[in-house]
């Protein structure tokens, strides 16, 4: 029976909230006579604010709760940033919606209008992503990395903050500019300097598998960002990743070709491999996984056990 009301499960921040109204809207507008609720979630990760990402479990720290109220059955599905989500599911859980994905690349927010080219040498840059440190560190050795904790919001004033600890912080373009926050930026990365995470900018609908659910926001997958990120993260998942490595992935699709670049870097930033696989978008996951064993055959795996 297809349900009339859908209960949609949200973390509590600003990104969250918008990343929800936007599914809830595409949700309206493919189902006209669909009643969609808001429920918002309080996660560890948004509660505990003093600890680094890794130490608290990584980035299912701000998804466990909202998989547990879509498990008991509170909420019909969950609206995550795919790249929070682990590359496999939960038993019961799928992702059933992965709707088009903004602008993957990374973004320099500088108080002081610096490029990353010309930031001074010893700057402090701040970032929580083990990712974004070690490429930042491989393309500018002087520089030193400090982790920042908190929303968009949070880590924007402290990237402007006068006197503040930071010269610079390191963000995704996405977020920035779904709150309409772009005007902060002092700098779109290329992916040639800071590859995105498996998943960047992708957003992700989780519900239970088979679920009326789940048929209803079929509506909104979008069949080329999908594969794109299925290969993200099938190259991720072949590595035995999770938000602690410093792995990045990107796959794009011209016409019915599918490329994938992958990087697996030391976290000092010291050392690299990166690999490209290509082929067709309908086996994206098999090429993630041979970008992966052509990483690990080139001894990628020892990269990863460094300290910066």
């Amino acid at each position: 029976m297809t349900p009339t009301t859908l209960k949609i499960g949200t973390r509590g921040s600003a990104l969250a909230r918008w990343q929800t109204d936007y599914i809830a809207d595409a949700l309206r507008a493919a189902h006209p006579d669909l009643t969609v609720e808001v429920v918002v979630i309080s996660t560890r990760g948004d509660r505990v604010l003093d600890t680094p990402l890794p130490l608290l479990g990584g980035k299912g720290a701000f998804t466990a709760e909202l998989e547990s109220a879509l498990l008991s059955g509170e909420i019909d599905c969950a609206v995550h940033s795919l790249k929070d989500l682990p590359v496999t599911d939960p038993p019961g859980l799928t992702v059933a919606a992965i709707p088009q994905r903004a602008d993957p690349r990374d973004v320099l927010i500088s108080r002081d209008g610096y490029i990353l080219d010309d930031l001074p040498y010893g700057a402090q840059i701040g970032t929580s992503s083990p990712r974004r440190a070690a490429q930042l560190r491989h393309y500018r050795r002087d520089l030193i990395t400090l982790d920042v904790r908190g929303n968009i919001d949070t880590r924007v004033k402290k990237a402007l903050d006068p006197s503040g600890d930071y010269d610079a912080i390191l963000l995704a373009a996405a977020g920035l500019m779904r709150l309409g926050m772009h005007t902060v930026i002092t700098e779109i990365l290329p992916t040639e300097i800071m590859l995105p995470a498996p998943g960047q900018a992708a957003l992700a609908v989780q519900a239970l598998d088979g679920s009326p659910a789940a048929a209803l926001l079929a509506a909104l997958d979008h069949t080329p960002t999908r594969a794109a990120v299925t290969a993200e993260r099938a190259f991720l998942k072949g590595l035995g990743g999770g938000c602690a490595l410093p792995v990045a992935a990107h796959a794009t699709i011209d016409g019915d070709l599918l490329t994938l670049r992958g990087l697996v870097i030391s976290p000092d930033g010291s050392q690299g491999w990166r690999g490209t696989q290509t082929g067709d978008p309908a086996y994206a996951a098999d090429l993630g996984a041979a970008l992966a064993e052509n990483a690990l055959s080139d001894g990628a795996a020892d990269l990863l056990g460094g300290q910066p």
